[in-house]
């Protein structure tokens, strides 16, 4: 996993959003135990506590839950997976809006090239 983090937000929430989205794509699945906070925070280059403060507010989402000696684990609720997919869709779906509209595109025009682009895109893979 290749975590990318950078200075311009806050580390944790940075860590949150990975995590997030490596539980939504499927890549740790329901009911999956967790590495340890120590193997994330070295596979990611951060203090655990850093770590440790990312997986609290993964465990207040309820996307991750805490087993007593056991660790912590991927929610098996698949509804609440599924709505975490959702929602991060379209938050970056309104952020790629933002930024055609940045780009004098009207509501038309990134219709037309998103169509134009994603029949291109699956051109020879069919």
């Amino acid at each position: 996993m290749s975590w990318n983090l950078t200075n311009d937000r806050p580390i944790y929430i940075q860590i949150v959003e990975r995590i997030q989205m490596t539980i939504v794509s499927g890549e740790y699945r329901p009911g999956e135990k967790l590495p340890s906070v120590r193997e994330l925070a070295a596979e990611a280059s951060v203090n655990p506590n850093t770590m440790q403060k990312a997986l609290s507010e993964l465990e207040t989402s309820g996307l991750v839950y805490t087993q007593r000696t056991s660790g912590r684990f991927i929610t098996e609720d698949r509804e609440l997976i599924a709505s975490t997919r959702r929602r991060l869709a379209s938050e970056k779906f309104q952020t790629f809006l933002q930024q055609m509209q940045g780009l004098g595109y009207t509501r038309e025009d990134i219709i037309k090239l998103t169509k134009q682009l994603l029949e291109e895109g699956t051109k020879g893979y069919e």
